[in-house]
């Protein structure tokens, strides 16, 4: 029997941060430590670099750093792997990256999903465990982490170059295990895309998919016989002014593995809440928690109910991002913008242009270059 447990965003910034530079990690783990105990492989996302230095890059977001000295955190939770494939991992460019991938070495904890090229990026995890030959990949959704032109980065989601990745992984293991960082923040149900594409993982060999990413769990499906969970949710992940809401919830699916046969359990917590740390939830919490979970579930096995939740999501966010593409600068004429108080300054037919560039495949590769550059 091999058991492996995949937790979501590990953070460990703020009260967290302090309770490790004090060696109080009795307080952060609570009684989820009994969950990281007698699992062959324990694997979380890695969510910040491990790194001393000061030079954020430039991007979108807040840039997320943790002192190189609670690297221990991570052994001491009894990780094995620490997944890289985010969109913070190069907030502090290639130093950072490098200074994660020492400190999680030094630990003995096994990194991937991150690189100082794509090549080093897509290396899949190879594991041994009793006999059987374990693979884990890790892709990121595409923001400024990701690596692109072959520089240092995080493993871009790509569908295409993903497929070989698994197929190929899928020759050399006996079970192929996908993890994701992707989706909306703060939305419990995967976009008709998300799900689309985690079911080709599938259908290319992954034995389960796994994401995390959107700061609040999701539900999860069996699609021919094979397991994909949408979110997990924040592991520990503390964050002012978050107290008693969708951020402080998550779970850690735990695999067992017999003979050539998959199960998987549920272990779900509360973190980051009144008190650091993570713990597991009471029971009134796993009622409610359960309850939530299988409404998630009933909508992601419901294609039309599906699409009609993200059509509303969408109406949602309308009016954010359409500011994006608005001349008003600062967060009070946004403001004003957002409130219906000032004009919007775009044409039907300059959206109609903005459109076709963005969803035009061969308009958006050049777009993206352009800005990039």
């Amino acid at each position: 029997m091999i058991k492996i447990l995949i937790s979501g965003d590990f953070c460990p910034i703020n009260r967290t941060s302090q309770l490790a530079k004090a060696g109080d990690y009795s307080s952060i783990f609570n009684d989820f430590i009994s969950v990281l105990k007698d699992n062959d492989l324990n694997i979380t996302n890695l969510e910040c670099p491990l790194y001393n230095g000061v030079q954020a890059i430039k991007k979108m977001g807040p840039s997320l750093k943790v002192d190189v000295s609670i690297a221990s955190i991570l052994s001491y939770g009894n990780f094995h792997l620490a997944t890289l494939a985010n969109n913070h991992s190069m907030d502090f460019g290639v130093e950072g990256l490098k200074s994660t991938i020492d400190a999680c070495k030094i630990e003995n904890v096994a990194t991937i999903g991150a690189g100082m090229n794509l090549s080093e990026a897509r290396v899949p995890l190879f594991k041994t465990i009793k006999g059987k030959i374990i693979a884990v990949l890790n892709f990121s959704e595409n923001e400024f982490s990701t690596s692109q032109d072959n520089k240092p980065g995080a493993n871009p989601l790509n569908p295409i170059s993903n497929y070989y990745d698994i197929i190929e992984a899928r020759k050399k293991a006996d079970f192929v295990f996908v993890i994701v960082h992707g989706g909306h923040e703060y939305y419990q149900l995967p976009s008709p895309r998300m799900q689309s594409t985690y079911r080709f993982f599938i259908d290319a060999g992954a034995d389960s998919v796994i994401g995390h990413h959107t700061h609040c769990y999701s539900g999860y499906e069996i699609y021919k016989g094979k397991s994909i969970f949408y979110s997990l949710g924040n592991f520990i992940f503390d964050w002012p002014d978050k107290f008693d809401s969708v951020w402080n919830k998550g779970y850690a699916v735990q695999f067992t593995i017999t003979n050539d046969h998959i199960t998987f359990a549920l272990n779900p917590f509360i973190q980051g809440d009144q008190k650091p740390g993570v713990r597991l939830m009471n029971e009134p919490e796993k009622i409610a928690f359960k309850a939530n979970l299988e409404m998630l579930n009933l909508q992601i096995n419901d294609s039309r109910k599906l699409s009609m939740q993200f059509q509303e999501y969408m109406k949602s966010q309308k009016k954010n991002y359409l500011s994006y593409l608005e001349p008003y600068s600062n967060w009070f004429l946004v403001g004003l913008f957002n409130r219906g108080l000032l004009p919007s300054s775009i044409s039907l037919k300059k959206k109609r242009t903005l459109l076709n560039i963005i969803r035009c495949e061969a308009h958006r590769d050049l777009l993206i270059k352009i800005l990039n550059d």
